[in-house]
């Protein structure tokens, strides 16, 4: 990319836009960059059989992106693996922190209780998988850019599929499309690192796959995805049941509604997971690993039949992709905390590798607990109550998924409505600011052209021993680029707020 031309580059607003969003739709449905079309696009009902699909929100061009934050971010997700395979394992540590949050958190405080009912029965699995991913903005500091982390996840880490896909599609249209231009961006300008994430993700899988080893009880064995009903990004879930099929690698998909119907514990002390399946009970599978792109928000578990459905998967010998506690490890107060004066000394604690830990903590932001008995709490609260303080900042609860978070001016007004003693049950974090960022969305066929705020997340898988503490597998597993206008404070694209996007390094 010049340095002296403008990107992206000004499209006329007639046959030019229309023949690149018309490429961009035909390539997104004829290469799986798509979802589901929502109830309120194609009617409720109007889809009974599951045959519409639409394009997946997608920019029109890759985002320029800092070179030196990208391939930072990238170089430290195995450290962060590392910290969080070892939080998952400090039961100490995370029941500490469930019972600061679980007061005001009725959800946490059920996931927490589930693990203390499995641990009196007794684990029979100890292996555990992690994949997760770091999401991070860039912020400007007058010239200085440099990464800071908006959040860690830890279950159902999504889009690795569509992805590496948007990755392709920008890949392709620079090939094809951006040289034909009123301004033409001339093959091989842009800086277009390749994208594995649907491979490596579907990588760490196999590995715990292949740890889980042959059934005792001679039962062909497979992974099984729990899944959400009316899934409408069941797409980039696909992209990774396809690629542990070319390994010849048995796959299914359950709803997580359906867990208790057509699974089974053995009779056995170590209670293995039994996948009967649907059109044909007769027909069993050994499930060795279980993926849970379901199951990491309430609306997961409207009947105690669920409840039952998550504990049925914990106390099996399923290699469980997370575990509860790894799921507890990603709530928002384990990265307060470790952000959070004491935080060098807490990070210390799981990374005493000095090298390692100072590369975390150059990536955290400002995040304050709520509560009333530390100091750092209790200025927090006079930040988050004040009417121009609270400005600069957003308030988390302890939740996976977009949409969650009180923003600005919206934060006093959540507060009035929490009983104080419940206020630490959520984080308060710095406003993170981005440079300035132009680009063009193509969102169910419409186009949104102006100033875009990009997020970047990385990807990790991580296999490890919780007895013993020996990791087994620990990669960094491809990125994730979503973009949002810069009006908007959400990002999340199955929610509705951002779109998918790859990085152009500069």
């Amino acid at each position: 990319m010049t340095s002296n031309a403008p990107y992206p580059p000004a499209l006329d607003a007639g046959l030019e836009t229309e023949r690149l969003s018309q490429t961009i739709k035909d390539w997104s449905i004829a290469n799986g960059l798509a979802v589901r079309p929502p109830p309120a696009l194609v009617g409720q009902n109007q889809d009974p059989k599951g045959i519409l699909a639409i394009n997946a929100p997608v920019t029109l061009f890759p985002s320029p992106f800092p070179k030196s934050c990208f391939e930072e971010a990238k170089a430290i997700q195995t450290n962060y693996n590392e910290l969080y395979a070892r939080i998952s394992q400090d039961e100490e540590f995370l029941g500490r922190l469930v019972q600061e949050v679980a007061g005001g958190d009725d959800f946490i405080a059920k996931l927490w209780e589930i693990h203390l009912k499995v641990k009196e029965e007794g684990y029979v699995q100890n292996l555990s998988l992690g994949l997760f991913r770091s999401d991070y903005m860039v912020h400007q500091d007058g010239d200085h850019l440099q990464i800071k982390q908006v959040e860690f996840n830890t279950i159902a880490s999504s889009f690795g599929g569509l992805s590496a896909q948007t990755s392709l599609l920008h890949q392709h249209l620079s090939k094809t499309e951006y040289p034909l231009l009123t301004t033409p961006i001339p093959p091989n300008t842009l800086n277009l690192p390749p994208n594995t994430s649907a491979h490596s993700l579907a990588a760490g899988l196999r590995a715990a796959y292949e740890a889980y080893g042959p059934s005792i009880l001679n039962h062909p064995t497979c992974i099984l995805f729990i899944v959400q009903d009316g899934e409408r990004n069941i797409f980039d879930q696909r992209h990774l049941e396809y690629s542990l099929q070319q390994s010849s690698i048995p796959v299914f998909r359950l709803p997580f509604s359906q867990l208790l119907t057509h699974t089974t514990l053995s009779p056995t002390p170590l209670r293995q997971l039994l996948y009967h399946l649907p059109h044909n009970p007769s027909q069993i599978f050994e499930v060795a690993v279980t993926y849970l792109r379901a199951g990491y928000g309430p609306n997961d578990y409207p009947t105690p039949s669920s409840w039952l459905a998550r504990r049925r998967i914990e106390t099996s010998n399923t290699i469980p992709c997370p575990t509860i506690l790894t799921q507890l490890a990603g709530m928002k107060k384990v990265q307060q905390v470790l952000a959070t004066p004491p935080g060098p000394s807490t990070l210390a604690k799981f990374i005493p590798d000095e090298e390692k830990s100072s590369a975390l903590w150059r990536t955290f932001t400002n995040i304050y607990p709520l509560d009333s008995s530390s100091p750092a709490g209790r200025e927090a609260r006079r930040l988050a109550t004040d009417p121009k303080e609270c400005l600069k900042y957003v308030m988390k609860p302890q939740r996976e998924g977009g949409g969650n978070n009180f923003y600005k001016g919206a934060i006093p007004e959540q507060l009035k409505k929490v009983p104080e003693e419940h206020w630490n049950s959520f984080i308060l974090m710095e406003l993170i600011t981005p440079p300035a960022v132009q680009n063009t969305i193509l969102r169910q066929g419409k186009l949104e052209q102006g100033g875009v705020i990009c997020e970047l997340g990385v990807y990790g898988t991580c296999l490890w021993d919780h007895k013993t503490g020996q990791v087994k597998h620990n990669e960094e597993a491809g990125y994730l680029l979503r973009t949002k206008g810069d009006q908007s404070e959400e990002g999340g694209v199955a929610a509705g707020f951002g779109c998918m996007d790859s990085v152009a390094l500069v």
